[in-house]
């Protein structure tokens, strides 16, 4: 079968599908559209607006679809995890995959001093902490490889991380480190809590984890839902990646949607290319710090607050041609557009299971206090779990040292908070 990539410079993405290919061992011809005019045009023209793009013979495989892939292909589960072996051997680093066990009866017999429920920055850096004091600690997680900061495309504000790195690489690399110091690392589906007494109980679906403290850490859920033809127009005008995307809509109208810091900064980034830019911001204001001073300079950029995309729509034969919009008063209206890209959050924090465990406010936040400590004696939360004036990786990640460090002490039963200081 003849396999041909169609890539960009930049795309992390890309990089993704040429890793799997390569494990695979499917040869490949990789066709970047940022370095050759004619293959930019190539894809334009079949009405692909984005990268990745693979084609299998003539049928196309838009964005990172491994599962996808290996259908088209032929490998089966089988074949994949006998890949996937030499491969992991190969390049001796820790993935979201490699790093998590699956549970033990050992494990479920066992008394952990500090159970993280968790895996991302908060929960890994907080078994940093724990495992880095003797501590001894698990981590669990029921999707690794998601959350708002492993599905993020690129880090650019994380202090020390110069190079471009993906926030999966990022949060992998605590977690690998977490784990080097002894914290071990598990899937599994936290169902409830007891938080009476000395030793807690996590009921999972096949057994109870004891531990004498327990960090929540669940972060926060993106959209519940996707929009009314997003997927459908995925790679066809839909995308989530202006480094990837951009030069496809040079001198054409396209929309931004969301209300992030990252929006802001897509958009001004794509005012570069596009005639006419809507930005199109879902409720009365940003959210976190972001700003529009970012946006001076840009006459081509059309801000637009309280206006909620309804549906995406298209073509019969599946090209994006515009927008149905709700706007504050109620009025709804179509804007046309070449291509919208989406950066819309509306994340909540992951803490259903929870009940009334612990005590949380009305949009379900975890109430602490200065040390994370919640209403139940040894328990702690943090990151995206409690109300924060910023989501921002780095604060999550001080909330996991504060939090291990408050376990530590609540553990121990020292008088005050010892601090690690190397």
């Amino acid at each position: 079968m003849k396999v041909t990539l169609y890539s960009s410079t930049g795309c992390t993405y890309c990089a993704k599908i040429k890793d799997e290919l390569k494990r695979w061992g499917i040869s490949y011809e990789e066709r970047n559209v940022t370095e050759n005019k004619d293959y930019f045009n190539d894809l334009h023209a079949r009405g692909i607006f984005s990268t990745p793009v693979t084609f299998l013979e003539d049928t196309p495989v838009i964005g990172y679809r491994p599962n996808k892939m290996k259908q088209l292909l032929g490998i089966t589960p089988e074949q994949d995890a006998q890949q996937a072996a030499p491969a992991a051997a190969e390049t001796q680093e820790a993935s979201a995959d490699t790093l998590f066990t699956e549970l033990t009866p050992a494990m479920y017999e066992a008394e952990y001093d500090l159970v993280s429920i968790g895996s991302g920055p908060a929960g890994a850096s907080a078994a940093v902490y724990a495992a880095r004091g003797k501590l001894k600690t698990l981590v669990l997680d029921k999707a690794p490889a998601s959350g708002a900061l492993a599905i993020t495309h690129k880090i650019a504000n994380y202090p020390g991380v110069t190079e471009e790195l993906t926030g999966l690489e990022l949060v992998d690399r605590i977690r690998k480190q977490a784990k080097d110091y002894g914290a071990v690392f598990a899937k599994a589906n936290v169902q409830s809590l007891e938080l009476d007494g000395d030793i807690k109980k996590i009921h999972l679906p096949d057994g109870t984890i004891k531990a004498k403290s327990i960090f929540i850490a669940v972060g926060s859920r993106g959209r519940g839902s996707k929009l009314p033809g997003e997927e459908e127009f995925a790679g066809r005008g839909v995308s989530y990646c202006s480094t990837c995307d951009a030069a496809f809509f040079e001198g054409r109208t396209i929309a931004v949607v969301g209300d992030t810091e990252e929006a802001v900064s897509e958009a001004y980034s794509l005012s570069h290319f596009a005639k006419h830019v809507y930005f199109l911001i879902p409720g009365k204001k940003l959210t976190g710090t972001a700003t529009l001073d970012d946006l001076q300079g840009a006459s081509n950029i059309e801000v637009l607050f309280s206006h909620r995309v309804l549906e995406i729509l298209g073509t019969p034969d599946e090209r994006l041609q515009g927008l149905h919009v709700q706007t504050g008063n109620g009025e709804k209206k179509n804007f046309d557009v070449d291509g919208v890209f989406l950066y819309v959050s509306g994340n909540k924090p992951a803490t259903d299971f929870i009940g009334d465990s612990v005590q949380r406010d009305e949009d379900g936040y975890i109430v602490v206090n200065e040390l994370l400590q919640t209403s139940a004696e040894g328990v702690f939360a943090g990151g995206d779990a409690r109300r924060t004036p910023l989501k921002q990786a780095v604060i999550a990640a001080a909330d996991g040292a504060i939090a291990a460090q408050g376990a530590d002490q609540y553990v121990n039963k020292r008088k005050r908070l010892i601090a690690q200081y190397s």
